[in-house]
């Protein structure tokens, strides 16, 4: 831990006229990492001059985007690739101070609301009439239409704040409660509207949530019993109902719009997805810093022309 005078005397340096200091100065406070965070915080509240206040959060931004970028490294090198865990990483690109075990919390909570109501002897469809009911009914969930782009949809404690999101934050935390509760719902990667897939592997009952991250990693998930569309309250439909959607579209059908997809993919869409917000909102920094993100995940940010 550097010590705090050490600290205030390179804050105090911050307002040199010569910048190569000033460039020193901040990548040493920079290799120091998040931990200095705090101090760096409690420094900005003193009464420094404008353009020092100014580096200084410039400063705190980029610790803590490195520590995302840090986050999601790991995230993608580990074996299971946990869902939950990557949007949290996600979300505290923009909210870097919320707290994962309360989020984790709220999110037991309703799974809680769910298990409260379900039997073992209970069909496919019994036990998603359920989670509808909870998720929909008693806690309120919808889909934003009124405030389609907002970026508050994509991360996932507003959406628990707000109690509604876009089709994919909506199906990232229905599936995430569904998992919890050892029902095998998981995201389809479907072009303009994500959806969730409800399995039919019986293998899964016996399979605990890593096995079954690991599983959806590798791509050995494929016996859909039917599908669900969390944006329109649950409803329930069949895969003819893809294959009209899909003709609608006026695309080539492609197999990966029926399977469940890995949670590298759902984090690469939720990462399209505030690309386009933050471009509609002016918010060029913000896209730049997703690109970083997007990079790490291996995948392509959208063309301009589509984040308008």
């Amino acid at each position: 831990m550097i010590d705090s005078k050490e600290l205030n005397a390179m804050v105090l340096l911050l307002d040199d006229t010569d910048e190569e200091v000033v460039r020193m100065v901040e990548e040493r406070i920079l290799s120091l990492g998040e931990e200095v965070v705090p101090l760096l915080e409690d420094q900005w509240s003193k009464e420094f001059s404008l353009l020092h206040q100014t580096r200084l959060e410039e400063l705190i931004r980029k610790i803590q985007q490195d520590g995302v970028k840090e986050e999601l490294k790991a995230w993608m090198e580990s074996e299971d690739q946990d869902l939950f865990e990557g949007i949290v990483i996600l979300s505290r690109f923009h909210f870097p101070n919320i707290n994962k075990q309360e989020i984790s919390n709220r999110i037991d909570k309703i799974k809680l609301d769910a298990w409260l109501e379900m039997h073992y002897d209970l069909t496919a469809l019994e036990k998603v009439r359920i989670l509808n009911h909870i998720f929909y009914d008693v806690n309120g969930f919808k889909g934003n239409s009124e405030d389609y782009h907002s970026p508050s949809n994509s991360y996932i404690h507003t959406v628990l704040d707000q109690r509604q999101g876009n089709p994919i934050s909506l199906a990232i935390l229905y599936s995430i409660v569904a998992q919890r509760l050892g029902i095998p719902i998981f995201g389809v990667n479907l072009p303009q509207h994500f959806i969730l897939a409800y399995l039919f592997d019986g293998n899964l009952d016996e399979t605990t949530l890593p096995d079954r991250n690991k599983l959806v990693k590798e791509g050995a998930l494929s016996k859909v019993m039917f599908y669900i569309n969390p944006f329109n309250k649950g409803l329930v439909f069949t895969r003819q109902n893809i294959d009209e959607f899909v003709r609608q579209l006026k695309i080539e059908s492609m197999p990966e719009f029926y399977l469940p997809c890995n949670h590298v993919e759902i984090l690469k869409r939720v990462i399209r997805n505030l690309v386009s917000s933050y471009s509609k909102a002016g918010n060029a920094q913000k896209v730049l810093e997703l690109a970083d993100l997007m990079e790490i995940l291996g995948g392509e940010m959208p063309p301009k022309s589509n984040r308008e």
